[in-house]
């Protein structure tokens, strides 16, 4: 599958309706961002199961700053709606590669448990 590009009024459904979602966080002027696409895009087309997002900050600057972005490019992996991974900088096809399959290899039954005892111990302080 190829990347796709989402807007802010999309990104909540996006993340909301699939399993595993990658957000990269880029510009049109950003030198390493440019050099990060065409792997991204490589690494999107080994994993069909996973959807590879694309987020131009110069026009989705409300979900840029929602999203606090400070340094481009950013990579964001979503795991059944849970931000599970959040880095700036670009990473070669090797490390993309590592990072999807880690992420398809975290206990989600062991994260929504540790969300759910974190809801629970702030609703009693």
């Amino acid at each position: 599958m190829a990347t796709r590009n989402v807007t802010e009024a999309d990104f909540a459904q996006l993340i909301d309706q699939n399993e595993i979602v990658l957000v990269d966080f880029w510009a049109d002027w950003c030198g390493p961002c440019k050099q990060f696409a065409p792997v991204y895009e490589q690494i999107s087309e080994k994993f069909t199961d996973v959807i590879f997002a694309k987020v131009d900050t110069e026009a989705e600057q409300g979900l840029a700053r929602a999203a606090n972005i400070t340094s481009i490019p950013t990579l964001m992996a979503f795991r059944e709606k849970v931000l599970v991974f959040s880095q700036p900088g670009a990473l070669n096809a090797a490390q993309l590669e590592d990072l999807v399959t880690a992420v398809k290899g975290i206990d989600m039954s062991e994260v929504h448990a540790q969300i759910a005892e974190e809801a629970s111990g702030q609703a009693e302080a």
